[in-house]
């Protein structure tokens, strides 16, 4: 019901009557105002004028459900949405469903997450308000070895999200990471319940330093917040629904040709490594050379001191002026 209400109350260009609501909504009026009177304890501030009906003047900085799906405008991607105000790991959470049938396109928000994953187990700790942590659950009819592009893609959804928001110049490191003055913004972590012959389900996480206004003294060189960025607070609830829209639009032209051939020179307009010297911690030996893009694969070209190219399929690529590689 909250949820109706808000989205009500933002599609109108005005004063919203207590009949239209209850109209729209099928409901009764005492039930227009129970709804009115718990956002309102949940800190939206909204008019009411008698004869006029209602004005939503102001919400607060919060992922909460009702908040995220009174504003989210997609077809899919997020419409199945769990709000948590704590959890341990979205992805853990989210897995869990996974296995109980939850279907394509569900979301997990937290306000806070204290025990996120990052890559090779790193702990990725999100505090209470000011940070966007989130998982979706996708289960693609793709073969299991193509499923690692879709962590190109999400990159993709978060940075243009964040760029429609923000206004900052928000790019990509490759694979996934959003990067900006050459610090860490955010990270990404796909997992996958998969057998030979298909995938059961693909969970990916994203967490992004939105309302962070202070750094521990170890990260203050390689990492960042929007806040920190903007000196300002930013909407959370904008950027994980403009970033579901994109994400939906950009997995749509995925599934359609199973590769990065439709979204490859977008995603290299993004892409922080582009032209610029990367190093290269390859199983087979560290080398360095300079980044020219993606393939339709999604791998990393980087073109060697000798000319050849090599084609980086995951692993750790470090940029010359990105976390601190000088």
């Amino acid at each position: 019901m909250k949820s109706e209400i808000l989205s009500a109350l933002r599609a109108g260009e005005d004063y919203v009557s207590g009949q239209e609501l209850c109209g729209q909504l099928g409901v009764t009026r005492a039930a227009i105002w129970k709804g009115i009177r718990q956002l309102r304890e949940e800190g939206y501030e909204i008019e009411a004028i008698q004869n006029k009906g209602y004005r939503l003047l102001t919400a607060p900085d919060t992922v909460s459900g009702a908040e995220l799906k009174s504003r989210m405008e997609t077809v899919w991607a997020g419409q199945e949405l769990v709000y948590l105000d704590t959890v341990t790991s979205t992805n853990d959470y989210l897995k869990k469903l996974a296995e109980q049938g939850a279907p394509h396109g569900t979301l997990v928000v937290a306000d806070y997450q204290s025990g996120g994953k990052g890559r090779r187990g790193r702990t990725w700790i999100t505090p209470h308000g000011t940070t966007i942590a989130m998982s979706i659950l996708l289960r693609p009819q793709i073969r299991p070895e193509k499923a690692s592009m879709l962590t190109l893609v999400i990159g993709m959804a978060a940075a243009k999200a964040v760029c429609d928001v923000t206004g900052l110049d928000v790019k990509i490191k490759w694979p996934n990471d959003l990067v900006l003055h050459g610090k860490k913004l955010s990270g990404t972590l796909t997992e996958m319940s998969a057998e030979m012959e298909g995938i059961h389900y693909v969970v990916i996480g994203t967490g992004i330093n939105a309302n962070i206004t202070e750094l521990p003294e170890e990260l203050k060189e390689i990492a960042t917040s929007l806040q920190l960025e903007l000196g300002y607070p930013v909407d959370r609830g904008a950027i994980i629904c403009t970033c579901m829209r994109y994400f939906e639009k950009y997995y749509e032209k995925f599934i359609e040709t199973q590769d990065m051939s439709l979204l490859g020179s977008e995603y290299q307009e993004l892409l922080a490594n582009m032209n610029r010297e990367v190093r290269v911690l390859d199983p087979g030996g560290e080398y360095t050379g300079v980044a020219r893009g993606i393939d339709e694969l999604g791998q990393l070209l980087v073109e060697k001191e000798d000319g050849t190219v090599a084609r980086v399929y995951a692993g750790e690529v470090s940029v010359r002026g990105i976390y601190q590689y000088c």
